[in-house]
């Protein structure tokens, strides 16, 4: 059987992965509103996924407030894509 990546395969994470697979980068107000999750629950995943190496985060003030973006690196884009393939190949093994 195909192996998934299970740092991609956790549902919140696959859906950060997801999202930021077809944008250059999001700020984390935006992955908030449309993931629904606390400010904390969304920092911890998104903190796996950096210590795997598969997204950057960017930390800036505008103004005296803090804003932060995070996009997928290279070596992310490639996980997802090797997910995304190894996900329709384990969904094609399935009986009909």
């Amino acid at each position: 059987m195909t192996q998934l990546d299970r740092i991609i395969h956790e549902p919140v994470r696959l859906r950060i992965m997801s999202i930021l697979s077809g944008v250059d980068r999001a700020d984390f107000k935006f992955m908030l509103a449309t993931l629904g999750l606390s400010k904390g629950n969304l920092s911890s995943h998104v903190d796996k996924l950096e210590k795997a190496g598969y997204v950057e985060i960017e930390k800036e003030f505008r103004g005296k407030k803090p804003h932060s973006t995070v996009h997928l690196t290279d070596q992310g884009r490639a996980a997802f894509r090797e997910y995304k393939k190894s996900m329709k190949q384990v969904l094609d093994d399935l009986p009909d």
